[in-house]
């Protein structure tokens, strides 16, 4: 017999006695289904709750800072950032500068050789100091009655060339007299063809307490003439005591080589300091 669902069932032959092991059997089956409801209702329930939790930091989550953080929906995709990221730069004008004035160029042109000129500017001071050697200067003159200012053919040199003036300066040293005269010109191939042109000589320029030199035609002394730019110097050596100045006899020729490279300087001086002047001067 039994006594239906759930109740306990009898043996074969139905003798009252209950199937212990249909019992063990059923009640083991029994406890098995429920610990899986168990196990699989607690699985399905922390499945949900990690939704719930995923879904609520998605939507609502805080970053960790503390601030709003936003949805993936509405984060900017990379389409919408601005493509335009560069630096202004720069711009340089294609324009080359002119180059600087040429200093030769202020020598060379009566047209744009304009700084003031005189003896004192040619020769300034009471000395001059050429390595270890000093020369007292002596007297100075200008004209621009240029042939008045030599002897001989360079005179007519000078005034066939279009002579514009001529600077003169005598200096001393141990018993030797140097005259160097410095004439100008309306341009540098006048100068040249004078220097071409010229012999001997220019006049010994005397006085304040230099005596005569080189005159009369008793001794002879050293006579020097060059060129550069729109300048010819000329320069006479020669003993104040008359004696004669002499192949190699460097205490003559050395004085006059000074004289004539330091006139030279100076006149290089006069474009440089144009040619400054001018390339710092504001354009109009």
């Amino acid at each position: 017999m039994s006594f239906g669902q759930g109740g306990p069932s009898w043996g074969p032959g139905d003798n009252g006695t209950p199937d212990w092991a249909a019992l063990a059997d059923e009640a083991a089956a029994r406890s098995r289904r429920k610990r899986w409801l168990l196990i699989g209702g607690g699985a399905v329930a922390t499945a949900a709750v990690v939704a719930i939790v995923a879904t609520a930091i998605v939507t609502t989550g805080g970053s960790k800072d503390g601030g709003d953080s936003k949805s993936a929906s509405e984060l900017p995709s990379p389409q919408t950032l601005p493509s335009d990221t560069a630096q202004p730069q720069p711009s340089f004008s294609s324009v080359a500068p002119p180059p600087p004035p040429n200093p030769h160029d202020f020598i060379s042109s009566a047209k744009k050789d304009k700084a003031p000129l005189s003896a004192d500017t040619l020769f300034p001071g009471k000395t001059l100091k050429m390595g270890d050697r000093t020369y007292t200067k002596g007297p100075t003159a200008r004209t621009t009655n240029c042939a008045s200012a030599t002897l001989g053919s360079l005179g007519s040199a000078l005034e066939n060339n279009g002579c514009e003036q001529v600077i003169r300066a005598t200096y001393v040293k141990d018993g030797v007299a140097v005259t160097i005269g410095v004439a100008t010109f309306e341009s540098e191939a006048k100068a040249n063809q004078a220097k071409q042109q010229a012999g001997i000589g220019l006049a010994p320029l005397a006085g304040e307490g230099v005596p005569g030199f080189c005159d009369g035609g008793h001794s002879v002394c050293r006579n020097l003439s060059n060129s550069y730019g729109r300048y010819a110097y000329f320069s006479i050596t020669g003993y104040t005591n008359g004696k004669s100045v002499t192949r190699g006899d460097k205490n003559a020729f050395a004085p006059g080589d000074d004289l004539s490279e330091f006139t030279f300087r100076q006149i290089v001086a006069r474009g440089e300091a144009q040619a400054s002047a001018a390339a710092t001067a504001p354009a109009h």
